[in-house]
């Protein structure tokens, strides 16, 4: 038997252990991620003394922080999942919610909201305008990326990088032009936040977040596909062009309902799809509910973190999750260069 024979031999031994390892640590993720969640609700003041939260006199600040565990939980499952579909669909590893100008849209039809005093007239009008938005820029980068009747991953790329910069330049336009009231809730808005002033905000966000998750875990057989092109999907019987607008339209849900509510919160969708990818590997039906599990437990953590590091002073949770996923970015843009180069 030839050394070749050997290996061969040895991989396909090997291969059950690896596929049951990774099966085990999805098993650990579905129990150990809503414990992390749960240690959010302890991080910030009193957090050396974990009991006194239960105390009947503290029961506004439980209440308070169960509410902004959940936004996190929904907000980072949303944004996470949202990033896995980007990265199948445009068959790039760097990809995440922000790539195709949806955060961008969502953001100027927020900020625009908040400027023209939205809150006035309800709490649900700001989420309601940055979900719009979002769907919107979905819409005009489908139509700019679309050329004939095959819109491929690098011209969506393109498109919603020059959506989201002309977005962003009329969002400082405006901006510059705010008042000082005005550009302190844009600004507090834009680097991202948790703080529930309406339950119904996290009740509409859940209402629209999780039937999204649940339709793209189980449409994730569809991705693995979608990442073998376009020719093979059509020898499997898959509508290549039906699917990517079906999940464009998801990762446009989950993203304009994150950004409405939350802010723009970057990283999470690039820093916990890879980290889910790591532990459980690229079979998106063990992927997708890994990457909703892990972002969850990310940005609870990351925000319990902020609320605790200089107490009482706040540290907006986009400031940290761009601490972590900014290095982290630098490193797979590395990788990248070098498998460019070889």
């Amino acid at each position: 038997m030839s050394a070749d024979d050997l290996s061969a031999k040895s991989a396909l031994s090997t291969a059950p252990f690896l596929r049951m390892n990774k099966q085990r640590i999805f098993i650990i993720l579905v129990f150990a991620c809503p414990l992390l969640v749960a240690l959010g609700l302890f991080l910030g003041h009193g957090w050396s003394e974990p009991a006194s939260l239960f105390e009947p006199a503290r029961r506004g600040i439980l209440e308070a922080r169960l509410w902004r565990v959940a936004l996190g939980a929904v907000t980072g499952a949303a944004l996470s999942v949202s990033g896995v579909i980007l990265q199948a669909l445009l068959r790039n590893p760097l990809a995440e919610p922000y790539v195709l100008g949806l955060s961008a849209g969502s953001g100027l039809a927020t900020a625009l909201g908040i400027l023209l005093g939205g809150l006035a007239f309800s709490s649900l009008m700001l989420p309601a305008a940055g979900f719009v938005g979002g769907l919107v820029s979905l819409a005009i980068v489908w139509r700019l990326a679309s050329a004939g009747r095959i819109t491929g991953p690098h011209t969506l790329v393109l498109a919603g990088v020059v959506w989201g910069s002309l977005c962003g330049s009329l969002l400082m336009f405006i901006v510059s032009q705010a008042s000082v009231e005005g550009l302190h809730a844009v600004l507090w808005w834009l680097l991202g936040d948790l703080q529930v002033f309406d339950t119904r905000l996290v009740l509409t966000a859940a209402a629209i977040v999780l039937p999204a998750l649940a339709a793209a875990a189980l449409l994730a057989r569809d991705l693995d596909v979608l990442l073998l092109g376009e020719e093979m999907a059509g020898h499997v019987g898959l509508n290549a062009e039906r699917a990517k607008i079906i999940f464009l339209a998801l990762a446009a849900l989950l993203t304009a309902a994150s950004v409405c509510i939350s802010g723009l919160i970057g990283f999470v969708g690039l820093t916990a799809p890879h980290a889910a990818r790591a532990l459980v590997g690229p079979n998106h039906r063990r992927l997708v509910p890994a990457a909703a599990l892990l972002g969850a437990a990310f940005l609870v953590l990351a925000d319990g973190l902020g609320r605790t590091l200089f107490y009482p002073v706040e540290i907006p949770i986009g400031v940290i999750t761009s601490l972590v996923g900014a290095p982290f970015f630098l490193l797979l843009l590395r990788r990248k260069q070098k498998e460019m180069w070889r």
